[in-house]
């Protein structure tokens, strides 16, 4: 008989995982009957699902992760001080919306669902199923010219770049947490393993974005070894490696030997853009320049950076959009909240079991690579991983 709060768990896991990855289910064809926004009614599922879960009882908060919490709480208030003095006052309400409201849930919901077994699991479960079905719609969508490299024909192109970028993360994502099944099955077990991993390795190629397929590499090599390391396994670990080096040897010999299949790549011809690279450096450069000790207010550097009032035009750096709109109480904040939860993960890991530190730096990797290069405080995918890193300092004393 199952449980009521298996039952709660599993749900919360689910319900996380659509939420975290609706926007890359939205590139899916397949899904575009439902009559409903995804990302809301997921959102909804997971926010209620949250006060059962805490109802269940027997959480108990690590010494580690209190100092990363206490950060995290303060920096909502602060950005709301730092707003007194924002001259872009439709801006920083936009953006206060999105980090004090939606937030601390996400917060929380990471700190739950990454501490209880049973949500952790559906939770790594369902990312790969979405990571499967949106490389295939992307395969599939590519093959019938049914989508260009960035998006439907026609369509906004700016949010299909966004959208395709959130399937790139998706996928992997998805990569790393196949990569931990593979290091822990045994003998043919691990046949099926491989196989996905190897369609979850050419699936983050299509849709054009870099930070995932770097993300993706790095988990793919990093994530499996400190699984080995933590269980003592240090031939194991090294081993790992080494073969990962040699798979990546192969698909560079392979790639060397077909031009055009380079060209169909979008991450890799991306990745090879010197413009975007530019343009990303200038954005930082400006951000350092602008920066200064109270910090020019939330949602005031795409203007102040001359790039008048669109929002997407943040400095796609946490550490430097804290320090810019927030100032150096601001970048402290970030620096403890975020600095503080990797830095818990990677010294608690050897408190756990290394299945569960493996699973969580999975999840967590893709999403630590992609703040620091890409999206904003105001994403709630940012704050989702916040969480599952810090619930490697959580417990649960008493199950119901």
């Amino acid at each position: 008989m199952i449980s009521g709060a298996y039952a709660v768990a599993t749900m919360a896991g689910v319900s996380a995982a659509l939420l975290q990855f609706a926007g890359a289910l939205k590139t899916a064809p397949a899904l575009a009957w439902l009559p409903f926004d995804l990302t809301l009614a997921a959102m909804g599922a997971t926010f209620l699902l949250l006060p059962a879960m805490l109802c269940i009882g027997g959480w108990r908060i690590g010494r580690g992760a209190a100092l990363p919490l206490l950060a995290a709480a303060a920096i909502w208030p602060w950005w709301c001080v730092a707003a007194l003095w924002s001259p872009a006052g439709d801006a920083a309400s936009a953006k206060l919306a999105m980090m004090v409201l939606i937030g601390p849930p996400m917060l929380l919901a990471g700190l739950l669902i990454g501490a209880d077994a049973a949500a952790r699991r559906a939770l790594s479960a369902t990312v790969i199923v979405i990571a499967v079905l949106v490389g295939a719609s992307v395969a599939w969508g590519l093959q019938a010219d049914r989508v260009v490299l960035g998006g439907e024909v026609g369509a906004d192109p700016e949010l299909l770049r966004v959208q395709y970028q959130l399937a790139g993360l998706a996928v992997a994502t998805a990569g790393g947490l196949t990569a931990v099944q593979v290091a822990g099955a045994r003998g043919a077990a691990k046949l099926p393993w491989l196989l996905l991993l190897g369609l979850l390795c050419g699936a983050v190629l299509l849709p054009g974005g870099r930070a995932a397929f770097l993300a993706l590499a790095m988990a793919v090599v990093v994530v499996p070894a400190w699984r080995f390391w933590l269980a003592g396994q240090s031939r194991a670990a090294l081993g790992w490696v080494a073969l990962a080096a040699m798979g990546g040897v192969l698909v560079v010999a392979v790639l060397a030997m077909d031009a055009g299949l380079l060209d169909r790549l979008r991450a890799l011809t991306r990745l090879l853009d010197s413009n975007s690279q530019e343009a990303r450096t200038m954005m930082w450069a400006e951000a350092l320049r602008l920066s200064d000790w109270w910090g020019i207010g939330p949602g005031a550097y795409p203007r102040a950076a001359g790039f008048g009032d669109d929002v997407g035009m943040h400095p796609h750096n946490h550490a430097l959009e804290a320090l810019v709109e927030a100032g150096a109480p601001g970048l402290l904040l970030w620096v403890l909240a975020f600095g503080g939860a990797m830095l818990v993960l990677l010294m608690r890991g050897g408190r756990v079991a290394p299945g569960r530190a493996a699973v969580i730096l999975a999840l967590v990797l893709p999403m630590a690579l992609t703040v620091m290069v890409s999206t904003d405080l105001s994403n709630r995918m940012a704050w989702f991983a916040l969480g599952l890193a810090l619930s490697i300092g959580v417990e649960r004393v008493r199950v119901v």
